[in-house]
């Protein structure tokens, strides 16, 4: 019984928040600097610039999304847009 204890007690300890924080310090400037490069690379050689600035549109509105994912105005936006239909 004593182990159950410690361990329903070792679990109440254990959170979401450090996992959060190390991806966002560390997974997303990487995966950032892996797409500008990508980017660079398909269309700066090839002198596609149309075709890179359309990929930057699409990152960029990625970009848009992860910020409201990670600092939760995402609820804000929704409401405001259901205000807009609701009155």
């Amino acid at each position: 019984m004593t182990s159950m204890t410690t361990l329903e007690t070792l679990a109440a300890g254990l959170g979401t928040a450090n996992v959060r924080t190390w991806l966002l310090d560390n997974v997303i400037p990487l995966v950032l600097l892996a797409v500008a490069l990508l980017l660079l690379w398909l269309g700066g050689g090839k002198g596609d610039n149309a075709g890179v600035m359309r990929r930057l549109a699409g990152v960029v509105i990625a970009l848009a999304i992860i910020g409201l994912a990670v600092s939760g105005a995402g609820v804000n936006v929704g409401q405001w847009i259901a205000g807009l239909f609701t009155g």
